[in-house]
């Protein structure tokens, strides 16, 4: 692979500490050091950059579990007592730079005034009605309010009660929602009445309190909706409590009532009526899915001119570091890919193996796409490709999750990787994969016979990708060649289900999660907590594709394992952007 030319200073000018530096991967070169560094920075330029970061980070912990509107309410309170603290920072790098400016940094400093409207009223400013489909799709979701405060009607008890039978996800999720309103409920000093304080078991992040439904409400909903559905009784509890707290009382408080559901019907319904109503939006990860991480960053076009003075280079083994500084370094992560192609330059692919204050070490990648670098023989097409091959095939790398289109390689690069280094280099012991089991359209029913057999129609792509990897270069095996091939192959490849990997742990395992989109934040927290020692966890999933109900491209579990794992020092990330399964497939993925 074409390099760089190398710079005036030479490795000699290094000291031996700092040659043996890339072979150690820092702790302080995660994303949370980048930040506090980019927050003393006082260049405008890394300020700029880093703000836009931390405000996609912000997005899906801000606060409520509520969409945009009341999350801005929460931020807005612990910000403006901080916002005196940022003031003389602001200030100091002011005067630094210019005094002319140091009396404008004084200006925020009336900015606090707005405060006392906030805490003039001692209650929370909304008042959230939870459908039952929220408490069964977070049965958490009652401590993510922060300070406003619940209603949860008597038909969303009876519902909950309907649901709590059977083993599947939402009947866990409804037993547990009903201890946590025991728990409540069963507290020291808890009235009903008055309602149950949230933070009484803990929570200390809920400072609202919870109501039930004690009393009818007399509400009128057009003659056109069914009196009898649960739905429908929902809404008028909602509508009597807006018309309740619609005016202040010596006894009540004015407040906003808005129905949370995760029910898009049910939001419709509500607007018509014009009732506030919302989705459940604190599982959601990210609220767009064009601010995930890609795993990947493109060097300006005038990056080596930049760093011509201050760059240094040292080669080990096959691999050449380099040691660069300037504004790019605080938006760079761990692991994270960095290119520089430019028209009549060399290109340079490399990856951040360390970020140390102000600078970060780049180490240059192996060359996949050649002929001799093939993984059982299989040969990267695109530069997204190899950033993915490399981080497969990295011993020091447990986690790895693969994005992308249909036709993008997925597959086929983990189980060659796999093989590789399970038959060849005897890394691992044998390959493990499982995926959701979710059906895109009518499911089939029962199927006959032991595990792997009943999850051999979910295994389409394995066999897919096992027929085309047991060719090998066609060098005339012979049938019998590829029968004990395939045998082989087979041999260290164990298909297993998702519903039986609680209480497992894998030891040095290759384990392959297909499909990974359709799973939840739970269910990919379950399966990656079974790694043990020596065991190394991929997952590939396509987040325009995902089949599991009220589940978005913002909530899905692998949206959550990309944005959690970014910048740890054995975790890495790709997102592959060109397909290569075949013309008419990548024409499909784009027009259809």
């Amino acid at each position: 692979m074409p390099l760089p030319p190398a710079p005036t200073k030479r490795a000699a000018l290094l000291s031996p500490d700092a040659l043996d530096a890339p072979a150690r991967s820092s702790h302080r070169g995660s994303r949370r050091s980048g930040d506090a560094r980019a927050e003393t920075e006082a260049p405008s330029g890394p300020q700029a950059l880093e703000l836009f970061d931390r405000h996609s980070a912000e997005v899906p912990g801000g606060g409520l579990g509520t969409a945009p509107a009341p999350a801005a309410r929460p931020r807005r309170k612990p910000r403006s007592t901080p916002a005196a603290a940022p003031a003389p920072q602001q200030q100091q790098a002011l005067t630094r730079s210019a005094p002319a400016e140091a009396p404008r940094a004084e200006a925020p400093a009336p900015q606090p005034a707005p405060k006392p409207k906030r805490s003039r009223s001692s209650g929370p400013a909304k008042l959230f009605v939870l459908d039952t489909n929220v408490l069964l799709h977070d049965p958490m979701c009652l401590f993510r309010f922060e300070e406003h405060d619940i209603y949860l009607p008597m038909i969303v008890l009876e519902e909950l009660d309907g649901h709590k039978k059977g083993t599947t996800e939402v009947a866990r999720n409804g037993r547990q929602t009903s201890r946590t309103l025991d728990a409540l409920a069963a507290a020291q000093d808890a009235d009903i009445a008055k309602g149950l304080k949230l933070d009484t078991t803990g929570h200390r992040e809920a400072g609202g309190k919870l109501f039930f439904q004690t009393d009818p409400l007399d509400y009128a909903l057009p003659l056109s909706l069914p009196q009898g559905k649960a739905d429908n009784q929902i809404l008028g509890v909602v509508h009597a409590l807006r018309d309740l707290h619609a005016k202040e009382s010596p006894d009540r408080a004015k407040r906003e009532v808005v129905l949370v559901s995760k029910d898009i019907n049910m939001r419709v319904k509500a607007r018509a009526l014009g009732l506030d109503a919302e989705d459940y939006q604190n599982d959601k990860t990210l609220e767009d899915g064009d601010l995930l991480y890609s795993g990947s960053l493109a060097l300006p076009p005038d990056f080596w001119t930049r760093q011509s003075k201050t760059v240094e280079s040292w080669q080990s083994g096959s691999s050449t570091f380099y040691r660069v500084s300037g504004p790019i370094v605080p938006n760079m992560y761990i692991n994270q890919f960095v290119y520089f192609e430019a028209p009549g330059e060399p290109s340079m692919y490399a990856r951040v193996t360390e970020i140390r204050e102000k600078t970060a070490v780049l180490k240059t990648l192996k060359d996949y796409s050649s002929g001799k670098n093939a993984v059982w023989g299989v040969n990267t097409r695109n530069r997204e490709q190899n950033f993915a091959m490399n981080l497969l095939m990295d011993p020091e790398i447990d986690f790895v999750t693969l994005t992308g289109t249909a036709g993008t390689g997925k597959t086929l690069m983990a189980l060659a990787s796999g093989l590789t280094q399970v038959l060849d280099d005897r890394r691992y012991t044998e390959i493990i994969m499982t995926r959701a089991t979710v059906s895109v359209g009518e499911d089939i029913g029962f199927l006959p016979g032991t595990e792997e057999e009943k999850m051999g129609p979910w295994m389409g792509a394995l066999d897919d990708n096992l027929e085309f990897l047991a060719k090998g270069d066609g060098g005339g095996a012979g049938e019998w060649g590829r029968a004990a091939t395939n045998e082989l192959i087979r041999s260290r490849i164990k298909v297993k289900s998702m519903n039986f990997m609680r209480g497992r742990t894998f030891l040095n395992k290759y384990v392959i999660i297909d499909e990974a989109q359709n799973l939840t934040p739970k269910q990919m927290k379950t399966l990656i907590t079974r790694a043990g020692p020596g065991t190394k966890i991929i997952c590939m999933g396509n987040l325009a594709q995902i089949d599991t109900p009220y589940l978005t491209e913002g909530s899905s579990g692998l949206t959550f394992a990309v944005d959690k794992f970014k910048g740890w020092p054995h975790g890495g990330h790709i997102t592959l952007a060109r397909g290569e399964r075949s013309r008419l497939a990548d024409f499909a993925s784009d027009v259809l």
